[in-house]
């Protein structure tokens, strides 16, 4: 028989004029798209230049949804994991998940979950802004204080985890926390957020779930302030597991662990050692992740370093089988590999296909998990 595994791109959410807030960033109203669009040759001469094949789409529509799930599922993907934000006390581009996926027809075919994207928001997403010392000038705050923390959970219990589709571990729902730290900072220090995480598991089990399974990401094993409030008492991811009680850990890119500017295969035996150190030195599983590259220069007019060399569908298979292997290695975990990304084209690391290698990268999935 053969194995099945849960290939889970996340989702960037942006691609909708349908949330009104995001017109500050995107004010034609096609969301990030905007960017990738009118994305120019930088004066030094540099192009992106790379276009979506199924265009310009509105992804808060379901009918592009019932599309694009049919073209994740026909090539492996069967899992999308959706950023979610929480800005002023209220989600921020949940449209592309309540709207367009959750409406589509053939939602039921793949399973989804959250990644609450609990970061800073400044004016990087603006392009007109991004280049500019306004640039760093902070929006809106990622961290939540405790009132506010229990709304979350209140609004992703009922509104999510109750979906038949949302996926889960040994039949506890999935939650993954991007930036812990933002986390710890706005609930007051460790005690207070381990504090309030058992408060969603409890809430999660009163819903009818035997647990709430919490990941998080890992980026590097960068000092994390363990108090809120002193800058002394510093610890590190390890900590934060062990502390909090985390279920398991992924990552989100590449570019939070490893030299990016350069070839992708030189970059993959980076990406060896790091889900070596990590299965060694981490109490609870880690999920080994892919990421498809990385370029952010559609998000500025003059040129950012940092560029993935040569990361083409025959390469990124290559981290794909790494992937497959790792999980062979360890039958006694849940079969997840998690991909950056569905559609971060304006960091170009994405699954969709575009004009360069067609549906090269979802096809080079299909070779290694079908």
């Amino acid at each position: 028989m053969n194995k099945k595994y849960d290939i889970a791109a996340y989702i960037w959410p942006a691609y909708t004029g349908n949330e009104l807030r995001s017109r500050m960033f995107w004010p034609e109203g096609i969301g990030e798209w905007q960017s990738v669009k009118n994305s120019k040759p930088k004066p030094c001469g540099y192009s992106w230049g790379r276009k979506p094949l199924w265009g310009y789409v509105n992804e808060a529509d379901p009918y592009v949804m019932e599309m694009e799930i049919e073209a994740a599922v026909d090539h492996g993907v069967n899992v999308f994991i959706y950023d979610w934000y929480w800005y002023d006390g209220r989600p921020f581009l949940e449209n592309c998940l309540r709207d367009g996926f959750l409406k589509a027809k053939n939602n039921g075919k793949m399973k989804f979950y959250l990644m609450w994207a609990n970061h800073d928001v400044n004016h990087l997403w603006n392009k007109e802004l991004s280049d500019t010392e306004v640039g760093n000038t902070v929006i809106w705050k990622g961290s939540v204080d405790k009132p506010d923390f229990e709304k979350v959970v209140h609004h992703v219990i009922s509104e999510f985890f109750t979906r038949e589709n949302y996926y889960k571990i040994n039949g506890c729902p999935v939650y993954m926390i991007y930036d812990v730290n933002n986390l710890i900072r706005g609930l007051g220090g460790m005690e207070k957020t381990r504090e309030a995480l058992e408060y969603f598991r409890s809430e999660t089990k009163k819903s009818g779930f035997p647990d709430l399974h919490l990941q998080i990401t890992v980026w590097r094993e960068s000092s994390v302030n363990l108090s809120g409030f002193d800058a002394n008492m510093k610890g590190s991811t390890k900590d934060i597991v062990q502390l909090l009680g985390i279920d398991s850990v992924s990552h989100y890119q590449f570019v939070h662990f490893a030299d990016i500017d350069r070839d992708y295969t030189e970059i993959l035996p980076d990406v060896a050692k790091e889900w070596e150190r990590l299965e060694k030195e981490y109490d609870v599983p880690y999920f080994p992740h892919v990421s498809c590259g990385w370029d952010n220069n559609p998000r500025f007019y003059k040129f950012r370093q940092g560029v993935v060399k040569n990361n083409t569908p025959e390469n990124i298979e290559k981290a794909f089988r790494m992937a497959k292997e790792y999980l062979d290695r360890h039958p006694e975990l849940p079969p997840l590999v998690t991909v950056n990304s569905w559609n971060e084209w304006t960091e170009t690391s994405y699954l969709e296909p575009d004009d360069l290698y067609g549906y090269g990268y979802l096809d080079a999935i299909k070779k290694v998990f079908m």
